[in-house]
């Protein structure tokens, strides 16, 4: 039977039931498997901002580059995720998770032996494109295993990037003093490796009912003229502005401007990660039971997110940075799981993919241009407040920005049933 979706040109994709109570636990054990694949992709990215003070002393870059190896992880991250998205359609979401894990694993761990800032760029970028993919075949799997409650499968995965932001900055500086941090990049590279082929041999099959309509064209066409698509993905990127901006030099700027040690500096950011880690699958669950609120729980999250940074350049002890920590955790991440499903809603299933990775691309720029830009406003200040100001604008853009869209997007009912079994590909 044919439907039309979101974007305009009629799909073949078969209806498809929700997810039940009484569902197999396969679908489980696939969102572990690509959850930690994440978890060890964001780990890596985030692995330099943790280190980037004294080692970045130590290699000779300025405090304004120190920012730059984050910058071009981004670009080749955004770059790459224009032709992950389509790749993760094309070739399916497991053999695409297992094509971006290996070669990051490979350059992770070469990224041990830079010891210049040109050399350093060079392989952060080759990072950054290595990864592309892994997120868009995470979506992939996530959208064909889960129905209406995929806002919370959603969000469960999406606290990759919080968890790691408490694993980077808990286990990268402790390996860095005992073994060096060159060390430190060898083993993570070696670990990435490892879970990309675990995840990739575990994850099995997509289910049968999931749509086997090839990617054409013309869903991509379709996909660049629909407005709710547009403004999500600016609106992440401006979003991304904001929390990436503030996870790359959140580290730096505690020890550069209060004298604090990396690892005190690290177990700020450790807080923020815990409680991000929580509020992404509670406001993903809390976006599956109002659906048609998805956009006020969006818009919400963003403005206390800015007004929270803002708070947090006027703090100037330990203490009062541990309270706002939870603050900034919560409201600098729920508001993922609510964008990342509204994406695949306004995809469907065959488009899931792609719509993940060029969405994600725009994303990724507000990621990539933020350290930067904060840099050298801290360079050129030396004011720690001037600096989270600068990372304020983004989420207010972004929050403005959903105040446009035509309307909030309610879970669809194509999604996979968990209680289908696998079939013969991805």
């Amino acid at each position: 039977m044919n439907t039309r979706n979101d974007i305009g040109p009629i799909q073949p994709d078969l209806i498809r039931s929700s997810v039940s109570g009484g569902s197999s636990t396969y679908r489980w054990r696939v969102l572990a498997l690509v959850w930690a694949a994440f978890v060890l992709s964001c780990v890596d990215r985030y692995a330099w901002g943790t280190i980037a003070a004294p080692v970045g002393q130590s290699l000779g870059i300025s405090v304004a580059m120190l920012g730059a190896f984050s910058t071009a992880f981004y670009f080749g991250y955004a770059t790459a995720n224009l032709a992950g998205g389509p790749l993760a359609d094309l070739v399916g979401g497991r053999t695409a998770l297992l094509m971006a894990m290996l070669p990051l694993g490979a350059a992770t761990f070469c990224f041990g032996y830079v010891h210049t800032l040109a050399a350093g760029i060079a392989v952060q970028i080759l990072m950054g494109l290595a990864s592309g993919a892994d997120y868009c075949a995470g979506l992939k799997l996530v959208n064909a295993w889960f129905g209406r409650d995929k806002g919370r499968a959603i969000g469960i995965f999406a606290t990759a990037t919080s968890i790691s932001i408490a694993a980077a900055n808990a286990v990268v500086p402790a390996l860095s003093t005992l073994y060096g941090w060159a060390n430190a990049f060898h083993a993570l590279g070696i670990a990435t490796a490892a879970v990309g082929i675990i995840a990739f041999l575990g994850a099995g099959r997509a289910p049968k009912n999931v749509s086997r309509e090839r990617l054409t064209v013309a869903h991509l066409k379709a996909l660049s003229c629909n407005r709710d698509f547009i403004l999500l993905s600016v609106a992440g990127g401006a979003g991304l502005w904001g929390t990436i901006g503030f996870v790359s030099w959140a580290n730096a700027l505690l020890t550069k401007h209060f004298g604090f040690a990396p690892a005190v500096a690290g177990s700020v950011l450790t807080v923020v990660g815990v409680a991000a880690f929580f509020s992404k699958p509670l406001i993903g669950w809390a976006s599956d039971l109002m659906p048609r609120y998805r956009r006020h729980l969006a818009v919400g999250c963003l403005s206390t997110f800015a007004v929270v940074l803002l708070v947090f350049g006027f703090c100037s002890t330990l203490t009062q940075f541990y309270l706002v920590a939870p603050l900034l955790g919560i409201a600098g991440y729920g508001y993922l799981a609510i964008l990342i499903a509204q994406i695949t809603n306004v995809a469907g299933a065959t488009s899931a993919g792609s719509a993940a990775g060029i969405s994600n691309a725009f994303w990724q720029l507000g990621g990539a241009i933020a350290p930067i830009a904060v840099g050298y406003t801290f360079a050129g200040t030396g004011s720690f407040l001037y600096a989270l100001v600068v990372v304020a604008v983004g989420p207010v853009v972004a929050a403005v920005t959903l105040l446009f869209m035509r309307k909030d997007n309610a879970a669809m009912p194509r999604s996979a049933a968990a209680t289908t079994a696998p079939d013969h590909r991805d």
